[in-house]
């Protein structure tokens, strides 16, 4: 529907691959031509870009040894600009780490930290409030908020059960593990799942203890995601995915968990 003063529009980017300044731009246009003709009283604008992974935050080519990507695409992309503040991202930007990343810059930040102004990446696994506010001073408060958890990285299961052991510089083995999913960060997002707190009291959407989850950014697909879409398309277009889609095993199950969980 449209947009109204307590409601969030949310832009979701897959694989950004450092193209910052074309998605800002295209979100710029459809600002302007969509949300603005759908409701001229309002300023039509997105408050939230979601980037769903491989946002390749390279700071400088001294990252590169830390980009798991062929030779070839190597380059710098547009993030190096907003890490030194050249540039600041124009709309809130919360992200999560995917498998072509600039891992040794996001483990610096396994509990998630702001990467540049106004780009905020979620960690490992973490999760946050967006609030909405309007008014200053006395008249100050908060009219809506939105809930989004967020796990980094993609699933193998040789390294699924292990500790994080990687450390740069890395081989070409850590270079890999480094942004797999661990057991650990599961389990840290599955125990939001519980309805009540330690003290046993009921959920409180005025004080966001316990809530719910309004949205969860993963990297990889939850296992069984093909079943909840056009499966006949999707299979058209890949049809190598047909035996894991009929086994059951295209995707990531620790995902799947988390989806019934939260």
């Amino acid at each position: 529907g449209s947009p109204t003063s307590t409601s969030f529009t949310v832009a979701v980017q897959g694989c950004s691959h450092g193209e910052l300044d074309s998605i800002y731009e295209a979100l710029k246009t459809y600002e302007s031509q969509e949300l603005q003709a759908e409701n001229p009283e309002r300023s039509g604008k997105i408050d939230i870009l979601i980037c769903c992974g491989d946002v390749q935050t390279l700071r400088n080519p001294a990252d590169f040894h830390a980009l798991n990507v062929p030779p070839k695409y190597k380059t710098m992309g547009d993030f190096h600009a907003y890490y030194s503040g050249r540039k600041v991202a124009p709309i809130l930007t919360i992200m999560i780490g995917g498998n072509h990343e600039s891992s040794n810059y996001l483990q610096e930040l396994y509990y998630g930290g702001w990467v540049a102004p106004n780009i905020w990446y979620m960690g490992a696994a973490g999760v946050i409030n967006v609030c909405k506010n309007i008014g200053t001073g006395e008249n100050f408060h908060k009219i809506a908020t939105l809930r989004i958890a967020g796990l980094s990285g993609i699933y193998n299961s040789h390294h699924y059960s292990l500790g994080r052991f990687e450390m740069p510089p890395y081989n070409r083995g850590s270079l890999r593990s480094v942004y797999h999913i661990r057991h650990v960060d599961v389990q840290r997002l599955k125990a939001l799942g519980s309805t009540e707190s330690i003290n046993h009291q009921k959920p409180d959407a005025s004080t966001n203890v316990n809530r719910t989850i309004d949205i969860m950014v993963s990297h990889d697909w939850p296992r069984g995601i093909a079943h909840h879409g056009d499966t006949s398309q999707l299979l058209q277009r890949k049809p190598f995915f047909r035996e894991e889609v009929e086994s059951n095993t295209l995707g990531n199950p620790a995902s799947e968990m988390l989806l019934h969980e939260l």
